[in-house]
């Protein structure tokens, strides 16, 4: 297995300080040409391999893996890289830790392939890593579909301002006069100039009856100089834009299907799916069948009925986190793991820094984008985050919120109980009274009185 030109595997055989608790484990640093792979060195005369990424050597590091009596294997979850020899290795039965590689980046003196891998072993065998969270296969394979929908989307989008690039270069301002110029009035025009109509006039004939921009308004904005190589780029990000458009509609039958295919593997829920609580229309990127039937019996609950998380929101939920929440022993380790909650670094009895960890987690963006949404809402989430966003701004206020409303999906979907919005008011009043308690508190301790400015009662003691 050896190539010319490169040093030899000799790995330096020593003794680990501590115990040992995973004797048959491995380690694997994954590359994008070949996987350098560690085994105890009392399992033969080459303790370290390296196998070329091909399905067939794949299949041989396994045959070696299993000849070497290895039960468990930690592997750095870094790029893509591991996902084939990863589904390999969970197929013949073997343990697949991934490893944050942030976990070991800052590792002196072992950044080589070789020793990369025999590090991994090294900490693994002595209990010293923590595997990365990955879903069960069928929701990895919903997970694909959704992420790669929404790779679909942003492509679309990418196309409508590109074309509304074209527009304003061509002094068509036709976004001024039309509020979504995907709408149908919008639209109907593009296709028009494409076509080749360059008159304002019978441009401004697809005005939609709802459309609150008059026909004289819309001519006028679509008077420019139609220029052919401004006119040839909005041509092709119009196909871009449908070819976009029949790709999702694809993409959603694919992933109704899925959806479909995972709800009829569990048992009807107990309780009846509950009413939508808004009459909203759907938007124009989410999916094009119905959500909440199909969700309701595969998560047990309805997510849609917390505050600021919609259907669509709460598939994409489920695709990243799954449904079982036992992988979490208790919501702060959920919110742990969404780095949501405040990583306290303390030295010397002193709190240095409690800022949150940085973190690509896609959960985590979900249900910050959910708190975002709610900070108009008369709801108690919307109260909560405009509490706090006056005292600690707004950053950190859609942080705590989206940590909040964590805590509630982790309770909601493990079946703790039904989530009913008690309101703004009541959260209000409810935080309004323990300021009171906190208060009377505070003066009792300093051998004060408070007295209602509006009533005149002393509010002694400590309730």
């Amino acid at each position: 297995m050896e190539r010319k030109g490169r040093r030899k595997d000799n790995p330096r055989r020593r003794s680990s300080l501590l115990e040992q608790v995973n004797r048959n484990a491995a380690g694997i640093d994954c590359g994008s040409a070949e996987h350098y792979v560690a085994v105890p060195v009392d399992r033969g005369p080459e303790p370290v391999r390296h196998f070329k990424t091909f399905t067939a050597d794949l299949h041989r590091l396994a045959d070696w893996l299993v000849s070497c009596h290895i039960e468990t294997v930690a592997m750095e979850s870094t790029g893509v890289y591991w996902i084939p020899v990863y589904e390999i290795l969970v197929a013949r039965g073997i343990e697949v830790l991934l490893v944050n590689a942030r976990h070991l980046k800052n590792t002196p003196g072992r950044k080589s392939d070789v020793t990369d891998c025999e590090w991994l072993r090294e900490l693994h065998s002595v209990g010293l890593l923590r595997g990365s969270f990955r879903p069960d296969e069928e929701i990895v394979t919903l997970r694909s579909y959704l992420r790669h929908r929404e790779t679909l989307v942003q492509n679309a989008a990418t196309a409508i301002t590109r074309m509304q690039k074209a527009l304003v270069q061509m002094n068509l301002q036709l976004h001024i006069v039309i509020r979504d110029i995907m709408g149908m009035t919008g639209l109907a025009i593009i296709r028009d100039i494409v076509n080749g109509q360059t008159d304002p006039g019978r441009l401004a004939k697809h005005r939609d009856a709802h459309c609150k921009a008059s026909e004289t308004d819309i001519a006028g904005a679509l008077t420019g100089h139609y220029r052919p190589e401004h006119l040839f780029a909005l041509k092709q990000n119009l196909e871009i834009f449908d070819s976009s458009q029949r790709q999702i509609e694809d993409c959603d039958a694919q992933i109704q299907a899925c959806v479909t295919d995972l709800a009829e593997k569990v048992a009807p829920p107990v309780a009846p799916l509950p009413s939508r609580r808004s009459r909203r229309n759907r938007r124009s990127n989410e999916p094009r069948f119905e959500v909440r039937p199909m969700l309701h019996r595969l998560a047990n609950t309805d997510l849609s009925e917390l505050d600021g998380i919609g259907p669509h929101t709460a598939l994409r939920l489920i695709s990243e986190i799954g449904t079982d929440m036992s992988r979490w022993k208790t919501d702060r380790h959920f919110t742990s793991w969404l780095t949501l909650a405040p990583n306290n670094k303390i030295s010397g009895g002193r709190l240095l820094s409690s800022k949150t960890q940085p973190s690509a987690n896609r959960a985590a963006m979900i249900l910050r984008m959910s708190a975002q949404s709610l900070a108009r809402t008369q709801t108690a989430l919307g109260a909560f985050y405009r509490r706090l966003a006056f005292r600690i701004g707004k950053a950190k206020a859609i942080t705590a919120t989206a940590r909040k409303l964590a805590i509630l999906v982790y309770h909601v979907l493990k079946g703790d109980f039904v989530y009913k919005d008690p309101g703004a008011d009541v959260y209000d009043a409810r935080h309004r009274d323990s300021a009171i308690r906190r208060l009377r508190q505070r003066a009792a301790a300093l051998g004060l009185s408070l007295v209602n400015g509006q009533t005149g009662e002393i509010l002694d003691g400590v309730s």
